[in-house]
């Protein structure tokens, strides 16, 4: 994916924070809460590895039950909650409209089918260094954190601290 300039502009002009405290992590089956998402995503282009979290339980079973919705059969797979430590050096916020708008996305925008400029943006924040991308979440009112694992530094913590296996509805 080649990188816009307009985009790669608009990330200069704003700050990165430092990021640390606990995020929530839903996987299937066995998968492990670090493996990476490589085949692409909502804020990962194919090629890009990313690890996507979210600040809270409540919006990490909104995420995965969105992604279960859209299957043609819900999935039976074993599904683990894990709570994980995590440390991050420079994280690029989204978190506010006014900050999405400056990228040429909005709020409806992250529900949409068609996520060409979400990966733009994503591919774009983490090819200028961020380990961490912070937006909110289109399923709930909470936000989801994406970590960029090729970013990290030596200040990078991922810990999973708790896992809890949940027992998936029946319809």
């Amino acid at each position: 994916m080649q990188l816009d300039p307009k985009i790669l502009e608009e990330i200069s002009r704003r700050q990165s924070k430092p990021w640390a405290g606990i995020v929530v992590r839903h996987t299937f089956a066995d998968y492990l809460p670090e493996r990476e998402n490589t085949v692409g995503a909502r804020w990962n282009p194919p090629g890009v590895p990313a690890i996507y979290t979210s600040l809270a339980r409540e919006t990490a079973l909104a995420e995965a039950e969105y992604q279960i919705s859209a299957q043609p059969h819900r999935p039976k797979a074993k599904r683990t909650v894990h709570q994980i430590e995590l440390s991050l050096s420079s994280v690029f916020s989204l978190a506010d409209p006014d900050t999405l708008a400056a990228f040429g996305l909005s709020k409806k925008d992250l529900g949409e089918l068609d996520m060409t400029r979400c990966q733009e943006v994503g591919a774009a924040i983490e090819h200028s260094h961020h380990d961490g991308l912070l937006v909110p979440s289109a399923r709930h009112h909470g936000h989801n954190l994406v970590v960029f694992p090729r970013q990290v530094t030596l200040e990078y913590r991922f810990q999973v601290i708790s896992s809890e296996v949940i027992q998936a509805r029946e319809f």
